[in-house]
């Protein structure tokens, strides 16, 4: 077979170990030949493509980021996006697609599979929100990333006695914020799935202060307060309907100063989280990841997705990565607030 691969969305550490997978056991073992389709679904729309060798995909496995380039493009949103993406796989006499991406980009491969494209999906994304799979790559190495700046953050907050809020990328979900928040030690946590007091969030800062310790507040970029809405960069909305996130750190930071008088600073760490080497974990999970798709599209076993089920690579209907947001469960949530204050 003749098989083209993308990668849409933002980018993220373990991309080019799946890439290389994919490729590797594609060529080795079934003879298949490879296209990669450059900027996501910019690539078969353009028919801008790249030749997926074995000499070409050597050496990314460390790499972070994406060889093939990635973008936010919805071709469901350009004029006749679909007959072009046809006929782009057509004129490459491509016979099947493996989709690397998240919600919107697998949301793509889902229609494309009811209207006749063969099409595999490997699930991506730092936010770990797809449905039916239990972690997605790139997450680890978010959390760790998010987890070590905590961790030398702390070290300045204790020398000038000043509250310091880390806001962490998370949109609808705070599994990034729950998991470095828990392990980088913070005051408390905030997190798109429950609206949070800020006067609630005061008194730990106090408690914090009394013990003799200075506040870490890591908060989600996606966090409600409960008497307000979510903050927002502006009003411009992305190819698939996002509006662009911004500015509840320094809201918190701002409203924590007013209320309590202690001197706050923030740090975002935005792109910072999706950069960089992978971690082993995402390494060994972008690899299996791979090396399953291509199984996966060598059966014939088109419209699945690839996923984590316990330690298990398991099929799963394509579909259901996009059912539902996969957000942090209230218990999971509450075991925390034990370490807040």
């Amino acid at each position: 077979m003749r098989i083209g691969v993308l990668t849409g969305g933002g980018d993220c550490p373990g991309l080019n170990a799946v890439i290389r997978g994919i490729v590797r056991k594609g060529v080795k073992e079934y003879g298949h030949e490879f296209v990669g389709f450059r900027d996501g679904w910019k690539g078969p729309l353009e028919n801008y493509t790249m030749p997926l060798t074995l000499e070409s995909t050597r050496g990314i496995l460390p790499k972070g980021g994406t060889i093939l380039g990635s973008s936010r493009t919805n071709p469901f949103k350009i004029e006749n996006g679909v007959e072009r993406i046809k006929q782009s796989l057509a004129d490459q006499g491509i016979d099947a697609l493996i989709a690397i991406g998240g919600e919107d980009t697998l949301g793509v491969a889902t229609k494309l599979d009811a209207l006749g494209v063969k099409v595999i999906g490997v699930p991506k994304t730092i936010d770990n929100d797809l449905n039916n799979t239990d972690y997605t790559f790139g997450f680890d190495t978010s959390v760790n990333i998010a987890m070590e700046a905590i961790d030398r953050l702390h070290t300045t907050a204790e020398s000038h006695h000043r509250l310091l809020i880390v806001e962490v990328m998370g949109r609808h979900a705070g599994w990034i914020a729950l998991h470095s928040g828990i392990a980088g030690g913070a005051t408390c946590i905030l997190i798109p799935e429950i609206k949070f007091s800020l006067d609630k969030v005061c008194e730990w800062v106090e408690s914090r202060y009394k013990d003799g310790f200075a506040p870490i507040i890591v908060v989600a970029e996606g966090a409600i307060p409960q008497d307000g809405d979510m903050v927002t960069k502006d009003a411009k909305l992305d190819a698939f309907g996002h509006v662009k996130l911004s500015g509840i750190g320094d809201w918190l930071s701002e409203k924590i100063e007013e209320r309590t008088g202690h001197e706050a600073r923030t740090t975002i760490l935005g792109h910072i989280q999706r950069g960089g080497t992978p971690t082993a974990f995402d390494r060994v999970l972008a690899t299996r990841f791979g090396l399953q798709a291509i199984t996966a599209a060598s059966e014939g076993d088109w419209g699945k997705m690839v996923a984590l089920h316990g330690t298990d690579i398991v099929r799963v209907p394509l579909a259901t990565a996009t059912e539902k947001l996969k957000t942090v469960p209230l218990e999971r949530y509450k075991e925390t607030e034990i370490f807040f204050g």
